[in-house]
């Protein structure tokens, strides 16, 4: 019996080992001879900006295709392309109290997306892409803005590592 576990593990690592297409253990699906990924800075045209909000979707989208993939980051033209602009940036109320009062207010984001594979075309897109976060509406925006703002932009930059990069 421990024997043919064994066999089984072996002949698991040498398919595995053998495996050459452009997979990971983190569910991304890359054409093999893509080797680099560029990222462009977003341009802010929301009617109400935030001045860190571009850098940190550009520094969050850097970090994980670095992180989670093994394309190299390209200053221009790489193999995969990602490129777009911030659309909107607001709070409004989301809930209201039993009293009539304001008891949640959201905070959204939603930014345009262009993605272009220079090896599979049918894998661009363009689209947009819209997270939200409530907060206590008794809380100055300004007070708990950084920490919902961070917590968007892992969430946008997750749906577009996904979408260009993960085919689940």
């Amino acid at each position: 019996m421990k024997t043919r576990f064994q066999l089984a593990l072996l002949l698991l690592a040498a398919a595995l080992g053998g495996c050459t297409g452009g997979y990971s253990f983190t569910g991304a699906s890359i054409p093999p001879e893509a080797k680099t990924i560029s990222i462009s800075q977003f341009p802010n045209y929301a009617s109400t900006v935030n001045p860190q909000l571009s850098q940190k979707i550009y520094d969050e989208l850097q970090q994980m295709f670095s992180s989670q993939t093994s394309l190299n980051i390209a200053t221009d033209e790489g193999d995969l392309q990602i490129s777009g602009e911030i659309t909107d940036y607001g709070t409004k109320a989301s809930s209201i109290s039993s009293s009539d009062n304001v008891a949640t207010n959201r905070l959204t984001v939603t930014i345009k997306v262009k993605f272009t594979n220079r090896f599979d075309p049918k894998a661009d897109f363009e689209q947009s892409f819209t997270r939200f976060k409530d907060y206590n509406a008794s809380l100055d925006l300004s007070a708990v803005e950084a920490g919902l703002v961070s917590e968007i932009v892992t969430e946008l930059c997750e749906d577009i590592f996904n979408k260009s990069v993960v085919n689940w």
